[in-house]
């Protein structure tokens, strides 16, 4: 996949309004692989359903969303399968981590679907993000900011096109927000992917190519 399109996409909960400021509701907004971009957004103005349309979780919206010059509208079950885990890699806001599982069976869930990362590369990211202490830890008795270390980790365990990081780093310090950018960034630029940072606050320092205000 090449590129994330949206033409004229207004979410049904916004259809009654008649005067737009988004660069992406109400427009034609394009994301291409290999560039990397920021999405801002002040609360309540739909950066959840944003991350939602691109993967295929909503579809109350009129216009459309394509990859490449595919409508998803008409993608079956079977098809947002691969996309999410082949083409598009998420890091979840609210995290989605099973906590009653440890932190590195969090990562193996979805790695041994994918086959994509060995054990050794699993284990230099914990090190590197300082958590290497909590490989067999209950995710559940972890702090938030670990979990989204943790969350960033299983995100970049699959090939993708993309990787859409919703607030990945809302809890985090300034020099693990680095490191957690520069993992994702280096796993980006190896896989040629095109990198979209949704923030309704702080967010990664990275150059971005383009910012969207939602």
């Amino acid at each position: 996949m090449e590129t994330i399109k949206f033409h004229s996409v207004i979410p049904q909960v916004f259809a009654q309004r008649t005067e737009w400021d988004s660069q992406i509701w109400n427009v034609d907004a394009t994301f291409q692989k290999g560039h990397l971009y920021l999405v801002e957004a002040d609360s309540g103005k739909g950066k959840s359903t944003f991350c939602s349309y691109i993967l295929g979780y909503r579809h109350d919206h009129v216009g459309t969303v394509c990859f490449d010059d595919e409508d998803t509208s008409v993608y079956t079950v079977n098809q947002w399968v691969e996309m999410r885990k082949n083409h598009i890699s998420h890091l979840f806001q609210e995290l989605r981590l099973f906590p009653e599982l440890t932190a590195l069976e969090n990562i193996q869930i979805k790695n041994q679907i994918t086959g994509f990362k060995s054990l050794d590369q699993i284990k230099i990211w914990f090190e590197m993000l300082g958590i290497d202490d909590k490989l067999d830890a209950k995710v559940g008795r972890m702090s938030f900011g670990q979990q989204q270390r943790v969350a960033m980790i299983r995100a970049l365990v699959q090939p993708f096109d993309f990787i859409l990081a919703d607030e990945p780093i809302s809890h985090l310090d300034d020099n693990n927000s680095l490191i957690m950018s520069e993992i994702m960034m280096k796993e980006a630029n190896e896989q040629g992917a095109g990198v979209i940072v949704t923030s309704i606050g702080k967010h990664m320092d990275l150059d971005y190519e383009k910012t969207f205000r939602l």
